[in-house]
């Protein structure tokens, strides 16, 4: 399902780009492997549900590991120029980094957002480059997690201050 309804919130799943009807966005980066214990998006977008915004999830359920990541590659290209262009568009970016991987991409999306004052990370403690992200996020000024159910209720109150502003 490319784009869904969750009470209030609307989930949107890459490549969609259907019209949004959230008051605010975010944006779900982070580690893509699968990990032990739930989906961490899935708890993100729980959490949010009952709010009006619009959730940017790029996790794509029709991902081929096969597929070639080159530019040329239309897939690869689509999928990262989504990323790229919901991560702008998001108020808010929530990064996750799970345990036990290495998450380049993840990191590469953290650089891009840690200094637009968006982000909101949280590294579990046996992710493999959690003192660089610490460091940055000291840094930076970016709030920094310990775990899921941290990063979701930082999420939430980030949300509803900016849904307040409105």
């Amino acid at each position: 399902m490319a784009s869904a309804l969750l009470k209030k919130a609307q989930l949107v799943l890459a490549p969609a780009r259907p019209t949004l009807i959230g008051q605010r966005s975010v944006f779900l980066a982070g580690t893509t492997t699968q990990t032990s214990g739930p989906d961490w998006r899935g708890v993100l977008a729980d959490a949010l549900s009952h709010l009006p915004v619009t959730i940017f999830n790029p996790l794509r359920p029709d991902w081929d590991s096969s597929w070639r990541t080159e530019p040329s590659f239309t897939p690869y290209r689509e999928q990262t120029e989504w990323e790229l262009d919901m991560m702008e568009r998001a108020d808010v970016i929530v990064v996750y980094y799970g345990p036990n991987t290495d998450a380049p991409i993840a990191l590469l999306e953290f650089g891009l957002c840690a200094r637009q004052g968006k982000a909101i990370v949280a590294c579990h403690r046996d992710f493999r480059k959690r003192g660089n992200v610490q460091i940055v996020s000291q840094r930076l000024g970016v709030e920094f997690l310990e775990d899921v159910d941290d990063l979701a209720a930082a999420a939430v109150r980030k949300l509803e201050t900016l849904l307040e502003v409105e």
